[in-house]
């Protein structure tokens, strides 16, 4: 399938009533489209898909046109919001501590490119604490430095070993045994039910 068609698939898929902060609704988007604007049509279905949730089918056409546009980051975008439709979404506000008193000394790609273990309150047979891993996409930015602080994603490799996380909860992220980083989450949505995809 071509990207004008995917790009329209997907704005099929997106109710006609809603409308994002600035007021772009899949009207724009048809417009966008029409006038062989794919990339602003791609951003703005993005943005529409921030407004109320969308089906796996939305993001997963999306992640294909991304792809044939050769978009990388909006391709990683994509796939990462079709994660969530199928876990669900977990928000954090994190600092990572400075380089001077870490094991990280240079900044990370934020696109959902880092691993890291996370402390979320399990314990291992044995009592220790049990690290979880889940990827993490920063928000808003495109890396993050030692000592910075940004509110990111979390895609954890074991949804079920997250899921007595609740807003307010602090939980600390390791790249080794030592604290890399803490963050409280922000908010949790369980997945969409299959009838929504």
């Amino acid at each position: 399938m071509d990207v004008p068609k995917l790009l329209e698939a997907a704005s099929l898929l997106v109710p006609e009533e809603i409308a994002t902060e600035n007021d772009i609704m899949v009207r724009d988007v048809w417009e966008c489209l029409r006038d062989d604007e794919w990339d602003t049509a791609l951003g703005l279905l993005e943005e529409l898909g921030d407004v109320e949730p969308l089906p796996l089918s939305f993001w997963e056409t999306l992640a294909t046109a991304a792809e044939q546009m050769q978009l990388e980051r909006s391709a990683a975008w994509c796939h990462w919001r079709s994660n969530e439709t199928r876990n669900g979404i977990i928000r954090a506000d994190l600092t990572l501590r400075p380089a001077s008193e870490a094991r990280r000394q240079t900044s990370f790609d934020g696109a959902g490119v880092l691993r890291p273990m996370w402390n979320v309150g399990n314990r291992t047979p044995s009592g220790e604490p049990g690290l979880n891993i889940a990827r993490l996409w920063v928000e808003f930015i495109p890396f993050l430095e030692p000592g910075g602080r940004s509110s990111v994603r979390l895609a954890p490799l074991d949804p079920l070993q997250w899921q007595h996380l609740r807003p307010g909860q602090v939980i600390t992220m390791h790249e080794d045994r030592s604290v890399a980083g803490t963050a409280v989450i922000l908010e949790i949505h369980r997945p969409q039910t299959p009838c929504g995809q």
